[in-house]
Parts: C-alpha cells; sequence; structure tokens
C-alpha cells in the first residue's frame, strides 16, 4: 500500500461525514450486575464511555477515508494505520489519565509517526472532537503527549504484579481500511495486581443478529447494510455482556438497548465447531489439517471437515467471536519471527473468560502476562495461543500436541 496523505479540513466538514447513525451523548453507565458485586465499577463505567466515544471517532475518520479527500497512512512496519489508531489512542489516554493518574497505559502506538509525517494537527481535530473535556481545545503537544503515554518508553514495572490498562487503539486495521467490509475492535483492559480484572471490546461494523446455519452467518457478515454495532463488557466474577452501539433505524436516541449476557457455543465435538485463524496464516499450515479439511461453505462439513471463518481481521475481533458465541475456536501460531502483543489479547481474555471459555498457550499454561517485566508488551506463549469455548479445549490441544 502507497503511504498517502490523510487530510481534515475543518470540524464542520469532518462532523458532515458522519454516517445516518444516531448517537447518544454519553455512555449507558447502569450495568447488568450489581456496583457491589463490582470492585472495579467506576472504572468500568468510564472504559465504557471513552470507548463509545473512540468508536464513534473510528466511524467517523472511516466515512472520510474513503471520501474525495480522505486517504489510508502506513507505518513503517508496512501494516496499514490511519489517524484514527492515534486519536483513539491519544483520547482514552487523555481521560484515562485526567480520571486515574496513577495508573499507567501500555499501548501500541507512539507519536514518532505523526511527527514525522505532520500528521498531528489532523489527529488534535478528531480527539477534541469526541473528548469530554469540556471545551478545551487541545494543542499538539496535549495529544502527541498522550499518545506517548502508552509508548515502550512511557513506564518501567519491574518484576512485581503491576496495575495497568492495555489499550489496542484500533485492533484489525486491514479491516478498517476496507471499510465495513471486516470487523475491526476497540479493546480496552485493566490489569491490577497482574489480574486482568475488566475488558471492553468496541466493534462498530458488527451485525448483531443472525439466523439459520453457518451459511447464513456469513453471508450476513458479508451484509455490510445497517450494522448497529456492538460494546462488550466483562468484570471478573460479574459475566460477559453486550448490547448494541447505536441504533441504525430511528433517529429516537433515548431507545434503550439492553444488555444480553454472552455465553460461549456449546458444540463438543470438533467438527461442528466454526474456527477462526489469522488471515496471515492457512489452514495447512496448522496441526489440525492432518485431520480435518477446512471448508468455508456449511454444506460441506462432516466428520472429518471444519468449517473456517476468515470474514474478520485481528485477533481481538476473533476473541469476541469466540466469547459471543458466533464461533468456537479462534488458534494462533507463534511465528518465530514474531512478537505477539499484549494488546492483541488481553482484553478477549477476560470477555472469553467470564462468557465460559478458555484461553491457553498450546501446551495449556495461562498466558504469562508479565513475561515482558520491564514494560509488559509482549508475551511469550509456547507455540501460540488457543482459545475455545472450554468443552473442546482439551481435544484441540491433544492435536496441536501432537501435530
Amino acid at each position: 500500500m502507497d503511504v498517502l496523505r490523510y487530510s481534515v479540513a475543518s470540524r464542520s466538514s469532518f462532523r458532515a461525514l458522519r454516517p445516518q447513525c444516531f448517537f447518544t451523548t454519553r455512555s449507558s453507565l447502569s450495568f447488568p450486575f450489581p456496583e457491589q458485586n463490582a470492585k472495579h465499577y467506576k472504572e468500568l463505567q468510564a472504559a465504557v464511555n471513552v470507548v463509545e466515544r473512540a468508536c464513534r471517532l473510528c466511524v467517523d475518520v472511516q466515512k472520510s477515508l474513503f471520501s474525495s479527500d480522505g486517504k489510508v497512512v502506513q507505518k513503517i512496519d508496512r501494516t496499514p494505520v490511519t489517524v484514527a489508531d492515534f486519536g483513539v489512542q491519544a483520547l482514552i489516554s487523555l481521560e484515562m489519565s485526567k480520571l486515574f493518574p496513577s495508573i499507567p497505559l501500555v499501548a501500541e502506538e507512539d507519536s514518532t509517526f505523526l511527527r514525522e509525517n505532520n500528521l498531528a494537527d489532523a489527529v488534535v481535530e478528531v480527539v477534541t472532537d469526541k473528548s469530554a473535556l469540556g471545551d478545551k481545545q487541545l494543542s499538539q503537544d496535549d495529544v502527541l503527549k498522550a499518545i506517548d503515554r502508552g509508548g515502550r518508553d512511557a513506564y518501567v514495572f519491574g518484576s512485581k504484579p503491576a496495575t495497568y490498562w492495555v489499550l489496542d487503539p484500533i485492533d484489525g486495521t486491514r479491516g478498517f481500511v476496507k471499510g465495513s467490509e471486516a470487523l475491526y475492535v476497540v479493546g480496552l483492559a485493566l490489569v491490577v495486581e497482574g489480574e486482568i480484572v475488566l475488558g471492553i471490546m468496541g466493534c462498530p461494523n458488527w451485525q448483531e443478529e443472525y439466523s439459520g446455519n453457518f451459511t447464513s452467518k456469513i453471508q450476513e457478515y458479508n451484509n455490510t447494510a445497517s450494522r448497529p454495532g456492538v460494546i462488550m463488557i466483562s468484570h471478573v466474577g460479574c459475566g460477559t455482556w453486550r448490547k448494541q452501539l447505536w441504533n441504525t433505524q430511528t433517529s429516537d436516541v433515548r431507545v434503550p438497548h439492553n444488555w444480553i449476557r454472552c455465553f460461549v457455543d456449546g458444540h463438543h465435538l470438533i467438527h461442528d465447531a466454526l474456527f477462526c485463524i489469522p488471515e496471515s496464516q492457512t489452514w495447512e499450515s496448522l496441526p489440525l489439517s492432518g485431520q480435518f479439511n477446512a471448508k468455508s461453505h456449511a454444506e460441506c462439513v462432516g466428520e472429518k471437515q471444519v468449517l473456517v471463518l476468515r470474514t474478520c481481521c485481528g485477533s481481538l475481533c476473533k476473541y469476541l467471536m469466540v466469547a459471543s458465541g458466533r464461533a468456537s475456536v479462534f488458534f494462533l501460531r507463534a511465528k518465530t519471527q514474531r512478537t505477539i502483543k499484549v494488546w492483541d489479547h488481553a482484553v478477549g481474555i477476560i470477555c472469553v473468560h467470564e462468557a465460559g471459555g478458555k484461553v491457553t498457550d498450546w501446551r495449556g499454561s495461562q498466558l504469562d502476562l508479565a513475561a515482558d517485566q520491564a514494560e509488559r508488551r509482549v508475551i511469550f506463549p509456547s507455540s501460540g495461543v488457543l482459545v475455545t469455548n472450554n468443552s473442546i479445549h482439551n481435544q484441540v490441544l491433544e492435536i496441536l500436541s501432537s501435530g
């Protein structure tokens, strides 16, 4: 992909690019579990509020990307990135640091690319538009410092259990730049003394309702019209829940969207399961291919065949699929040249666990978020990561260990 220039002409013209969805002005701060049952209730309230606004920022920027003036930019590591990545990180960093100043942030981006490509003004514009910091006009310095607060040089943790936020501003950026063709997620988790205690995933183009068999599900994923989005929350001991992000059918922003409890699916046999694998890996490169052929249509599924879903980009999208019961398994092979980033997994882990699923490495061990003692930015799972509905976890582990 060529490195292209992204520009925002003015706030008024930028706002005019918004899609025909109707947004509430603030998060629904009432959760489906009592406050006394959730030790980190206030942190969850604040996190849901800012993730919802971050999702609106993404939708606005994505809309502008496909206008005559909007373009896509690209990072040095050749993964596509847009102003939305930096805008989401700045927005969440600014507001979480104001509300919880003692809690550091571990996040994907730093401001180097913005400084080198003169893109800071565009990020200032989108962050100011979505900020809850009053009418204050943010400066370039405000935004760049907020982004770098999550960078690798911002905080040194040490070996003791730590408390920090983990943010993936946009997981599935390749999906983001495709428009509404593929899913992407804004993911935020809170780690307290080494334990993931809450998580929020916002997926602006999620299609909430599905019907019929696997083929119908895939067809409905590819129907990009009128997607209401979803926000998924999880708090340790309180379950995983989801609700619609916005109403695409009516202008009445007062229409409530009730929280729905999320559970993993109930498949007990591998050949009945729906699999998610990374876009960069083929079924044939994975150990299960020796026993099962992968098919993309439900009518082809048999005892020696499994269905692979390929319509979502990024790891967190696949965690969301498993936690919501839309998929049974997500597994990722760790490549020798690849470092697995913590922000691609932290929020997904708690959402899957609280929905009744299981997450381990390929040897069945828990993922060690503190393996990177100084920075908490990478994890080192043995062979790879396995995410399942729990019922078939051991079956899959046995095949992986023999592959």
